[in-house]
């Protein structure tokens, strides 16, 4: 298939993808501006009117990645990829632990407040890690829609019984609170010292703080006499958990899919929900390989495919700043000790010219990559590409900014269009 220039009218709304010939041409006469560069985009300067076809967008929403796809009758006009960052739990427990850690010390800080947690959390409140990527889902779609002139929407959600993928055997009252689950399961006995009866507790076998679950299969049953502080950090209940320890399945994606749905049923009612088994077989009717682009197609109602793009448009999440004014280790690199960094100067964002995940090209080469960091003050740059290699002219890992020129600025996502075979390979 021979490549489409995208076009937006004079209101901004999507229209059909044009022949690059039809584009030079429009551009010429003065009738059209380029918009974009990545993926070429120009917007016409008078208004259009005539005939719209209907269109069609899939959403194949998930945890780690987001396909979309465009459709209009047995063409395929849009294909793309998101990749979510998966470090936002792992950065706020950093940060919890250098804040806790700044209390203990004697520095001069802040007096101790005690009550300044009284504020009761909201009904439909959700972790940062979690409203992060329930926000992007819906925004990535919210952003489509409003560029397609009134398209018909379909996405894909999953639907999970986490009782039964735990327990497939379970029915009936089997379905109970986990306390007392736990308490029937153990006989109502204490699991350390084999006495039944007295004030019983629920244990953690994994420590929730080294990644333990409230599953049941990683609760016990123990009594008040073994579950004391010293047990936990020395005692025989320390010993007995590091023997019985063991590596329990997560139903994380699982459990974040369950609210995803609920959450996208609110925000967009007028679309047409479906669940991965008929995707799948959609997606086999079309003799379509597994990725989650080629499920959004499928997730389309698109019956016939006569024309599809050989690229996919892929976008890619990039964690931009980074404010903590205390590090535990050092950084590779850092000459001088951790103690004086001002929060606004933690990283160089700006130099010769250039900001912090700008796309770039390198002069005299097909090249292109985006900034990840610079050196030497701002002489030398490094660029990676999407999948996180890094693209230079030579042997070394940088580049020089003489070497170098702006393609587009970018913010916080990153975004590059490659060949299917390229993606497949990787």
């Amino acid at each position: 298939m021979q490549s489409r220039v995208f076009v937006i009218n004079k209101h901004g709304k999507a229209l059909m993808p044009c022949k690059p010939r039809k584009a030079r041409i429009l551009l010429r006469d003065g009738k059209a501006k380029v918009l974009k560069k990545e993926p070429f985009t120009i917007q016409l300067l008078y208004g259009s009117t005539g005939y719209k076809q209907d269109v069609s967008l899939g959403i194949d929403s998930g945890q780690r990645h987001i396909g979309l796809a465009v459709t209009s009758q047995d063409k395929v006009l849009f294909q793309s990829e998101v990749e979510l960052r998966q470090d936002v739990k792992k950065l706020l427990d950093a940060r919890r632990t250098y804040r806790r850690s700044r209390r203990n010390r004697k520095t001069r800080y802040r007096k101790a407040r005690f009550l300044n947690r009284i504020a009761k959390k909201k009904d439909n409140w959700l972790p940062p890690s979690v409203l992060s990527k329930v926000n992007h889902n819906i925004n990535w779609i919210k952003r489509l829609l409003s560029v397609l002139p009134k398209a018909d929407l379909h996405i894909e959600v999953g639907k999970f019984d986490l009782q039964k993928m735990k327990n497939p055997a379970i029915n009936g009252e089997g379905y109970q609170t986990v306390k007392q689950f736990v308490l029937a399961r153990d006989n109502y006995t204490c699991q350390v010292c084999k006495k039944k009866g007295g004030k019983l507790k629920i244990h953690h076998i994994i420590y929730r703080s080294l990644g333990g679950t409230n599953t049941v299969d990683n609760l016990i049953t123990v009594c008040s006499n073994c579950h004391t502080t010293k047990n936990h950090q020395t005692g025989i209940l320390a010993k007995w958990c590091k023997d019985k320890k063991k590596v329990n399945k997560s139903y994380k994606g699982a459990a974040f899919m369950n609210i995803l749905r609920r959450r996208l049923f609110t925000a967009f009612p007028q679309a047409k929900f479906q669940y991965g088994a008929w995707t799948t077989l959609q997606r086999a009717d079309l003799d379509l390989t597994k990725s989650h682009y080629n499920d959004a197609v499928a997730i389309s109602g698109i019956r016939k495919i006569k024309e599809k793009p050989t690229s996919i448009m892929m976008f890619k999440q990039f964690r931009k700043k980074k404010r903590s004014l205390h590090e535990a280790t050092a950084r590779k690199g850092r000459k001088t000790p951790n103690i004086t960094s001002k929060r606004n100067a933690k990283n160089t964002k700006y130099a010769k010219g250039f900001w912090l995940n700008d796309y770039v090209k390198i002069k005299d080469s097909n090249k292109k990559g985006y900034i990840s960091g610079f050196m030497s003050k701002g002489t030398n740059v490094r660029l990676r590409d999407i999948f996180g290699e890094y693209v230079s002219n030579n042997d070394k890992s940088y580049t020089s900014t003489k070497n170098i020129s702006l393609i587009n600025h970018s913010n916080n996502w990153q975004k590059q269009a490659i060949a299917e075979k390229q993606y497949i390979m990787g």
